[in-house]
Parts: structure tokens; sequence; C-alpha cells
């Protein structure tokens, strides 16, 4: 199979811009309810994203071992990996939906949710309790379409499944009017709907017709037919490999994100003003980082099936083709985005001060997001080539130190304030992005992938 890398990732960066605009809808939707809807709302999604991180233990590298079986032209054996990953995200996504549905409101009050966003929060984490369960799995069969180069085909299926989502979100959060004679809502009037959780029922509906919609590609197009064992029978062959690529992925995810959290601290004793801008110029980070992280993904899947396929040599071409096309887009998006910072942030506020510091946010974000696609290009590599402890263990003590630490001191003891916040955020991106960089270079991840290639010829002939 011809593997071509712009086709392979247009389609993960309109997935990946189908499901950042949703999630702002979903913002704004529960924001027309009331501040505090729109508060519990953004604890809610915290949370739930933090309960899911749970299933990256295995999800980072579902996707990294099927392609590597693939290139290997092992397809029995990625075929396993991919049956395997069910029972995982039945395992993993189930544990968590219990949490979800047991502890809702413990957890929420751990966070310090005031009493009236609380009261909305509580039944929200609740009814979203199913969706971990559903998301895991829907993740699972993503990441092994994906993984088969059927990117296209997944983008759809994310496609209709977000549509399925935000046209049902709506009316089942704020209700319908009896003028569209829907009459059995009410008995006839208007019906107010069900507030936030309207929202979870959407998702978990929508979740529903995104399973569905996976389930008859595996079928079609990788001729893979799931037995209902295959949801909770644990292969701990298959497993093995795929937790020797997720384990130090979500490890670095963890580490980042707790990192992150020190951060917000120090951003918080800046202040509300600081937290707000912090938070509307983060929004717009995103869509920065879109294209970096969408390069990304398709690196991650194509450099696995050339380390299967032991083409070490165009692997390491790839990715210094890839990372030169992620810096330019990059740089162009954040260029753009500066230049409108201020027009941009009106969508959100009208304060001069807070205008004016995310504007000057903006312009350091041209250095915050090359530094932040650089390492993550590269760390997608590296995953893929087998080579996974390493990005945790080289980039462990930069967002200790960097990002939590540099955050504090330059932020808040040498009184730089956001600028200095946004300044370790930059450093620790371009420190650590250097350290891949310098290991990809240089060849250090080689041993990995002949390694990863010894181990896979082996399993096929036990």
């Amino acid at each position: 199979m011809k593997l071509k890398f712009g086709a392979i990732a247009a389609p993960l960066f309109f997935e990946l811009g189908i499901g950042m605009a949703v999630g702002m809808l979903g913002t704004s939707f529960a924001a027309h309810i009331s501040d505090a809807a729109g508060g519990a709302f953004a604890l809610t999604n915290h949370l739930f994203g933090l309960l899911f991180m749970v299933f990256r233990l295995v999800g980072a590298g579902i996707g990294v071992v099927v392609s590597q079986n693939l290139g290997a032209q092992h397809r029995g054996e990625a075929d396993l990996v991919a049956r395997a990953a069910l029972a995982a995200g039945t395992w993993m996504g189930g544990s968590m939906a219990v949490v979800a549905l047991l502890f809702a409101q413990p957890l929420l009050q751990a966070l310090n949710a005031p009493a009236d966003v609380l009261a909305l929060a509580t039944p929200l984490l609740q009814a979203l309790s199913l969706a971990l369960l559903l998301d895991a799995w829907n993740a699972c069969m993503a990441s092994v379409m994906r993984a088969h180069l059927r990117t296209k085909e997944t983008m759809w299926v994310m496609g209709v499944m977000h549509a399925v989502h935000v046209s049902l979100a709506w009316p089942l959060m704020h209700g319908v009017p009896s003028s569209l004679g829907i009459t059995w809502l009410n008995n006839g009037s208007d019906w107010s709907g069900w507030g936030l959780p309207g929202f979870a029922i959407a998702l978990v509906i929508s979740r529903v017709v995104g399973l569905y919609l996976h389930w008859y590609l595996w079928r079609r197009r990788l001729n893979i037919v799931p037995v209902t064992a295959d949801f909770w029978r644990v292969r701990m062959t298959q497993m093995k490999h795929i937790l020797h690529i997720g384990l130090p992925g979500a490890a670095e995810n963890l580490s980042w994100e707790l990192a992150f959290m020190v951060s917000v601290a120090a951003v918080g004793v800046l202040g509300t003003q600081a937290l707000a801008t912090q938070a509307y110029v983060l929004q717009f980070n995103m869509w920065i980082l879109m294209s970096g992280a969408a390069i990304g993904m398709a690196v991650e899947m194509v450099v696995g099936h050339l380390v299967g396929a032991r083409k070490l040599r165009e692997a390491h071409v790839l990715v210094k083709r890839a990372q030169t096309i992620g810096l330019a887009v990059t740089t162009v998006v954040a260029v753009l985005m500066a230049w409108k910072g201020a027009s941009l942030l009106r969508w959100f506020t009208d304060d001069p001060q807070i205008l004016e510091l995310g504007q000057e946010l903006f312009w350091w974000s041209i250095l915050l997001e090359t530094g932040r696609t650089f390492n993550l290009i590269v760390i997608s590599a590296l995953r893929a080539t087998g080579d996974s402890r390493y990005p945790f263990y080289a980039g462990a003590g930069s967002m200790a130190v960097v990002l939590a630490g540099g955050s504090w001191l330059l932020g808040v003891h040498w009184g730089w304030g956001l600028t200095g916040v946004w300044i370790a955020y930059a450093a620790d991106e371009w420190i650590r992005g250097l350290m891949m960089w310098h290991r990809w270079v240089t060849r250090g991840w080689i041993p990995h992938a002949r390694a990863t290639h010894a181990r896979m010829r082996h399993q096929v002939k036990t």
C-alpha cells in the first residue's frame, strides 16, 4: 500500500476541527441556560477528560501496535490487537463509568465546586457516565481504522456522530415550542427541555450511532467481525505490547497535566482577570495547534507502518519533512491569530485590559505553538518506532522545573505576570522539542525500531 501522507493527514485535520467546533457549541449551549450552567459544563468536561485519561493507558498504544503489524504484513496479529483493544475499552471505560456514576458529587466537591454549580454538575456527570464506556469503544475502533489508513471513513463517522449530537443537544437542553406540533412532549404546550442532562443524553445517542457505524466499517472495510467475547476477554499477549507503548505515553500526558495545573494555580494568584485572559487565549490556541496535532497523528500511523516494514530510512526522511510542513503551517496560523488577536478576543469580552494583555499573549503564542508542534510531531514518531519511554524520561524534568516552576518564578516571584507564565510554557515546549529532535536526528530510536521488528517476527513464529 502506498502511504500518501497528505491524504492521511487532511481528514485528521478536519476531524479534529469538527470535534473542537462541537466543544465550543456545547459551551455556548450551556451558557445560554445560565452562568452557573456554563461553569458546571466546563467543570464536568474537565472531570470527564481526567476520567477518560485512564483509557489512555492503552489508547496511545493501540494504533501504533496495529500499524507496526500491518507494516510487517502480520495481518492476523493486527486483528488480534484490534480485538484486544475492545476488551480494554470495556474494562477501563466501564470502570470509569462506574466511578462517574457513583462518585460524581465527591469528585466535584474535591474541585471546590460552588453550591449552585455542584447542583447542576452532579446530574450532568452522572448522565455522562455511560458516554465514558461508549467513547472508549469508539476510540478503540477509530484507532484501528486509522492504523489501517482509513482516515477518510473515520472522518465521516466522526462527522455524522457530531452532527447527531449537535442536532439533538439544543432541543433536549432548551426544549421545543408547541408551534412545532410535537404535542406528545408536554401535553401540547411548550416543552422547556432537560437542561444540562439533555446535552448528555444527546451525547450518548450520538456515541451509539458512532459505535454502529464503526461496527459496520470494521465488517465491510477491515473484514473484522467482533464477537461478544471480544468485549470482555483480556488477551495478555497483545495487551503487553499495547501497554509497552501506552503506559509511557499516559505517564507523559499525566506529568504534563499536573505541571499545567500547577501553572494554573500560579495564574490564579495573579487574579480573576489573568485567569479569564488565559482561558480566552487558550481557546484560540487550540485552533493553532490543530494542524500540528493532525500531522502528528498521521506521522505516528505512517512511521508505524514503515517500522513494521523495516523501511527506517524512509521513516527518518518522512519525519523531517513532516516537521518542516508542521512548523510552516503552525507559524502561518499563529501569525494570523496574533494579527487579529484583539478582534478575536472581543467574541468573549470588551474589557480593555484583557484585550491588551491577550493581544500580547497571542504574539508569544507564535513561539509557544511552534514549539508545541515541533515537540508533538517528534514524540509521535518516537512512539511509533517503539521508543516510547524516552519522551517521558527526558521531558519530565522540563515539565516540573520549566513549565511548573518557571510559571511561578517568572509569573509570580519575578512579577512578570501572565507574560512570564507564557514564556515558561514556550521554553518548556522548545526544550523538550529540541531533546526529542536530537534523539531523532542522532538515530537513538533505531535500536528500538529493530527490537520492535524482531519482537513481531518472533511473535508470528511462535
